[in-house]
């Protein structure tokens, strides 16, 4: 892992931090150019009331408004966790290229259950299931204890 890459997952903990503090489940995500730019950043916004305001899903409809097929294929998202199934659908349908994430489902599946917490309505599928085309890395050992610690603060409280 670069150095590049590790900034780009801090800046995904950060907004996964910025989206706890909002009332929202803490993800944060990076949608990062083939040279290396940031392109655009989100984080998760369901609190809301709009359960796909998911940053991944996000990021793939700007890019998808924004970069050329090209471009969107060159692109790397980066995320504190591992895409549900409709944030792997969308990034695949637009065409974005590889994903870097720090935890995934089947982590997050087995910590809220250790901590009691009852799955999500949709069932955890890995980006490989639901999009078997893109490139994916994860999970990310180095950042799995801070953002296990968001999501404890998230779902069961300090």
């Amino acid at each position: 892992m670069t150095d590049a890459e590790r900034t780009h997952l801090r800046r995904c903990l950060e907004l996964a931090r910025e989206a706890l503090e909002a009332g929202d489940q803490p993800f944060g995500s990076v949608l990062v150019g083939a040279d290396g730019e940031v392109l655009a950043e989100d984080r998760n916004r369901t609190a809301s009331g709009d359960s796909t305001r998911h940053p991944e899903f996000e990021l793939a409809r700007w890019a998808a408004r924004h970069l050329s097929p090209e471009e969107r294929a060159a692109a790397t998202v980066y995320t504190s966790g591992e895409h549900c199934p409709m944030c792997s659908a969308a990034h695949a349908w637009v065409g974005l290229g590889g994903i870097v994430y720090i935890a995934s489902s089947a982590q997050l599946r087995q910590w809220l259950s250790a901590w009691g917490v009852p799955p999500g309505p949709v069932a955890a599928l890995p980006i490989q299931e639901v999009a078997p085309s893109v490139p994916v890395r994860g999970p990310i050992p180095d950042f799995e204890d801070e953002i296990r610690g968001l999501y404890h603060r998230c779902f069961v409280g300090n």
